[in-house]
């Protein structure tokens, strides 16, 4: 079981947002154990090919040994986002760690499992072979996330969206017990129904929060409670990221009011920003304003404002001809 001990000022400072570090480098779970992530395995056909040339397989190399499978994951290779980081800048940011921040992250992970061989080589000269960590992380990012970079952002973006419109009207305590059923708020302090057994002070440092595609079922936290404290969530709707975007072939709905708003119809069972229908449907943000207008205007969606964000939902309306096209 984890604790994390809040003040004031750690519950003003949660927030959330989303990590293509953390996405690269946890993707290496899902490739070296299909078995346990079987949502996934239309990427893992490809990202196996991918891993097979050996141009990438030599570069890569670092990468594959330090997120082996139930290992854990050094604090600095999984730095805390903040909303809208670009991947170049979060690299820049690992490239940046100091040797000694290296080494004693490192040697947080080998109570888990012992490092190898690299894990090793780097522990003994961070400065030199950090870079070639680094670099290793960008050549995966580029092979093997970036093709599919905008359908996973897009399901993280919407999460972001969903979660901090819960933190909004509802507040941290209950924010965290939605967050992920193994978490329960008791007044000054999460607790995480998990084997890892830490207990960490955040000091007014806040908590950044990160949804992502490939932690599996846990929520995991930073190692050391040095570190700038972070969290990596799974995001909601998972099995919804490799769904082909387009109707059911046949679709009656799609028949009946046209195949653009059938599939938004079809994605706003859960509220979700133009942007993020567009990128999950590849129509233009013009287009999909266009089509939310007319469904909003015909009582088959809703819309609500959280921040600077408009969600769009579907009506009951709505929900009742889906479950008609879908045959229920």
């Amino acid at each position: 079981m984890s604790e994390l001990r809040f003040n004031v000022a750690d519950v003003a400072g949660v927030r959330l947002a989303v990590s293509p570090v953390n996405e690269t480098v946890m993707s290496m779970w899902a490739l070296a154990s299909p078995v346990h992530h079987a949502v996934h395995l239309p990427w893992i056909d490809r990202a196996r090919v991918t891993l097979r040339r050996p141009e990438v397989a030599a570069r890569v190399r670092p990468l594959v040994e330090l997120a082996r499978p139930r290992c854990w994951l050094p604090d600095f290779l999984t730095p805390a986002a903040r909303p809208n980081v670009e991947m170049a800048e979060q690299l820049e940011q690992i490239a940046a760690t100091p040797p000694v921040v290296v080494v004693q992250d490192l040697l947080a992970t080998t109570p888990r499992r012992p490092l190898g061989t690299f894990g090793r080589a780097l522990l003994a000269d961070p400065g030199g072979l950090l870079p070639q960590l680094v670099d290793a992380v960008r050549v995966w990012y580029d092979e093997a996330i970036a093709p599919d970079w905008s359908r996973m952002q897009a399901l993280l973006d919407a999460d972001v969206t969903y979660r901090a419109a819960q933190l909004a009207e509802n507040g941290a305590g209950r924010f965290f017990e939605q967050l992920h059923p193994s978490l329960r708020w008791l007044g000054d302090r999460v607790v995480s129904d998990d084997p890892f057994e830490r207990d960490f002070d955040l000091r007014g440092r806040g908590l950044a929060l990160n949804p992502t595609v490939f932690s599996g079922r846990r929520v995991l936290w930073n190692l050391l409670e040095d570190s700038l404290p972070v969290g990596a969530y799974p995001v909601r709707a998972v099995g919804t990221l490799w769904e082909a975007t387009a109707p059911p072939p046949g679709d009656p709905l799609a028949r009946v009011i046209g195949p653009g708003r059938a599939v938004l119809l079809h994605r706003l069972d859960t509220a979700a920003t133009t942007t993020d229908l567009a990128r999950l449907t590849g129509m233009s943000a013009g287009n999909v304003s266009q089509h939310l207008a007319a469904l909003h205007a015909a009582g088959l969606v809703d819309r609500s404002r959280q921040g600077r964000y408009v969600l769009y939902r579907n009506t009951e309306a709505a929900a009742v001809l889906l479950r008609a096209s879908r045959g229920g």
